[in-house]
């Protein structure tokens, strides 16, 4: 291994690090001190060592028997914010929420990235989005190290924007983005995010340990919050009309308050939170033919006594 600036852990077990609480240990977990340090760590690294990048583990399944990868999180050289005029840049470890605070306080409306767990570089990489608005839509610019170690500035085009993914390359890592938003009054945005809190508060399961939503709306686009919205194809829906709302696995459940939850009551395993997704996506395939895409990604390897 090269030796950074930063923080260079051997054989971290990460499920402390991830919503769910589970997953086996890293082969190596690198915390880089800044942008430079990832480059120099990158651009060093034999070429054939997988390198995995972890936002707050908040969309994610690590495998009972860990990664075999150096995992790069960001940490305190990555949390910035920077304002000027309608622009916000970000670092990647920044919690999307507190972007959300931040640019309201200047004026900036990015409230839909107020009740979106994680960061801006998971937020940037998955075109993180609700109420109808995605990060594709307020995206400028994002800052990138490639997996050679070195430093580029990645436009939409680059990315290219899908539901719920890009085409970041394998290895690479989102150091920061910018975003522009509309011109809004300080206030009014700061009461829309509460009442968005509130919303969210009523229909998740916020108290629990989830990962957000498990899988991707078939109609492939998110719930826009409105009262003309549809539900024929969101996957809560056909989860529910499969029955498998409150359905369980070990330790694992779909959460009775939103079935599209998928929840650690305490005692599940990542095999018990994988496994049970899997029940859910073949009892909606049976009883509409519909193939639900996971939204949570897994990564890793089962433990060597998993079946």
């Amino acid at each position: 291994m090269p030796s950074p600036r930063g923080k260079l852990t051997q054989n971290r077990l990460l499920a402390d690090l991830t919503w769910l609480r589970v997953g086996g240990p890293a082969d190596f977990l690198f915390q880089p001190a800044d942008t430079e340090d990832l480059a120099d760590f990158l651009s060093a690294l034999d070429r054939d060592v997988a390198v995995f990048p972890m936002g707050v583990g908040s969309n994610l399944i690590v495998r009972d028997g860990g990664l075999r990868a150096v995992v790069i999180r960001m940490g305190r050289g990555f949390n910035g914010i920077e304002i000027s005029g309608n622009r916000v840049t970000a670092g990647a470890a920044v919690l999307d929420a507190h972007v959300a605070r931040k640019a309201a306080e200047a004026g900036v409306d990015l409230t839909f990235l107020r009740t979106i767990p994680g960061a801006v570089g998971g937020a940037v990489r998955m075109n993180a989005g609700c109420y109808g608005s995605y990060t594709a839509d307020v995206f400028v610019s994002a800052q990138a190290v490639t997996r050679e170690g070195k430093i580029v500035t990645l436009s939409a085009d680059d990315l290219q924007f899908q539901y719920r993914q890009t085409d970041l390359p394998e290895g690479w890592v989102i150091t920061s983005a910018t975003f522009e938003g509309p011109t809004g009054d300080p206030d009014e945005l700061s009461q829309r995010m509460d009442a968005q809190l509130v919303k969210r508060d009523e229909t998740q399961p916020t108290k629990e340990r989830s990962a957000g939503s498990t899988f991707r709306n078939p109609a492939g686009f998110s719930s826009t919050g409105q009262a003309d919205d549809v539900h024929d194809l969101k996957a809560w829906k056909v989860i529910d009309d499969a029955g498998m709302r409150g359905a369980t696995r070990g330790g694992a459940q779909m959460s009775e308050k939103h079935s599209n939850f998928l929840i650690n009551t305490g005692t599940a395993t990542a095999a018990d939170l994988e496994g049970l997704g899997e029940d859910v996506r073949k009892s909606v395939f049976q009883n509409s033919g519909i193939m639900l895409n996971w939204e949570i990604m897994r990564v890793g390897e089962p433990a060597p006594t998993d079946p």
